[in-house]
C-alpha cells in the first residue's frame, strides 16, 4: 500500500504540475519548460522502476524476464541521466539570467530550449543504449540480483568471463554522465557567486532565492544517487532497500517549483 501510494502520488503530482504548466500561457518561459521536461522525466524514471516493484511485492515468485530486466535498466539509467543534463541546463538558465539579466530572453530564446531539451534527451537514451548493448551479449553464470529492481552492474557482476570492457566503459559514462553536468553546475555558480559578492545586498538576496531550490534539487538526487552507487559497486548490503531508490522515490525536482527563476531587470 505504501509504495502504491507513493507511486500515484508521483504520478499525480508531475501530471497536474505539467497540465499547469501547458494550459497557462504565462508560464510558456525557459525555466517552465525545462521544469516541465523535468515533470515527464519524472514520471519516465518512477514508471519503469514502480510496476516492477508492485508486482514483486504481490508476487510469491520473485523472477523477471531478460527482456523485462533490461528495459528496466534502460528506463532507470536514461532517467537518471536526464536529470543530471537538465539540472546542468537548468544551472546555465540561472548563470544567463543572473548574469546577462538584459541579454537574456536574446540568449535563452523558444527554439534554443527546445533543441537542448531534445540533445539531452537523445544522448541519454543513446548513452544507455551503448550500456546495454554490451550487457546484453553477456553469457551469465548466475541468475540472482541482490537488489529491488534490475541494475546494469548487478547484471555484469553475473557474468562468466572478463567484463573490463563493461567496466571501463561503466567509468566513461559516469563521467560523461554525472560529473560534466556537476563540473557545469560548479562553473556558473561559481560565476553567479562572483556577481553576488561584487552586486548590493538586495542582488545577493535575488541571487539566493533564485539558486536554493535549484541547489535543493541537485543535491537531493545526487544523495539518493550515491546510496545506489555504494550499494551496485561496494556491496554495502546494509543500505536499507528504501535507500537504495531513494533518487526515483523522491521527487527531485519538486524544491524547484517553489520559486521562480526571475529574469533580473536590473545591470548587477
Amino acid at each position: 500500500m505504501i509504495v502504491m501510494l507513493l507511486y500515484i502520488l508521483i504520478v499525480c503530482a508531475n501530471l497536474l504540475l505539467i497540465m499547469v504548466i501547458c494550459l497557462n500561457k504565462s508560464l510558456h518561459e525557459p525555466m517552465y519548460l525545462f521544469l516541465c521536461s523535468l515533470f515527464v522525466n519524472e514520471l519516465y524514471g518512477s514508471s519503469g522502476l514502480f510496476p516492477f516493484l508492485l508486482l514483486q511485492i504481490l508476487s510469491d515468485i520473485h523472477t523477471v524476464s531478460a527482456s523485462l530486466c533490461f528495459l528496466q535498466v534502460f528506463s532507470v539509467y536514461s532517467y537518471g541521466s536526464v536529470e543530471y543534463f537538465k539540472l546542468a541546463v537548468m544551472s546555465y538558465d540561472r548563470y544567463l539570467a543572473i548574469c546577462y539579466p538584459l541579454q537574456y530572453n536574446s540568449r535563452m530564446t523558444y527554439n534554443k530550449v527546445v533543441i537542448l531539451i531534445a540533445v539531452i534527451w537523445f544522448l541519454s537514451f543513446l548513452v544507455t543504449l551503448c550500456t546495454l548493448s554490451l550487457v546484453v551479449p553477456l553469457q551469465l553464470c548466475g541468475n540472482i540480483i541482490n537488489k529491488v529492481y534490475c541494475d546494469n552492474y548487478s547484471i555484469v557482476k553475473l557474468a562468466c568471463y572478463d567484463t573490463r570492457v563493461n567496466n571501463i566503459y561503466g567509468l566513461i559514462v559516469a563521467a560523461f554522465s554525472i560529473f560534466i553536468p556537476l563540473i557545469l553546475i560548479f562553473y556558473t555558480y561559481m560565476k553567479i557567486l562572483k556577481v553576488c559578492f561584487s552586486g548590493s545586498r538586495q542582488t545577493r538576496q535575488k541571487a539566493v532565492s533564485t539558486c536554493t531550490p535549484h541547489l535543493a534539487s541537485l543535491f537531493n538526487f545526487s544523495f539518493g544517487a550515491c546510496f545506489e552507487t555504494l550499494h551496485s559497486r561496494f556491496n554495502m548490503n546494509s543500505v536499507p532497500n528504501i535507500m537504495r531508490i531513494f533518487f526515483v522515490i523522491i521527487l527531485p525536482d519538486m524544491p524547484t517549483t517553489l520559486q521562480p527563476c526571475d529574469v533580473w531587470t536590473e545591470t548587477v
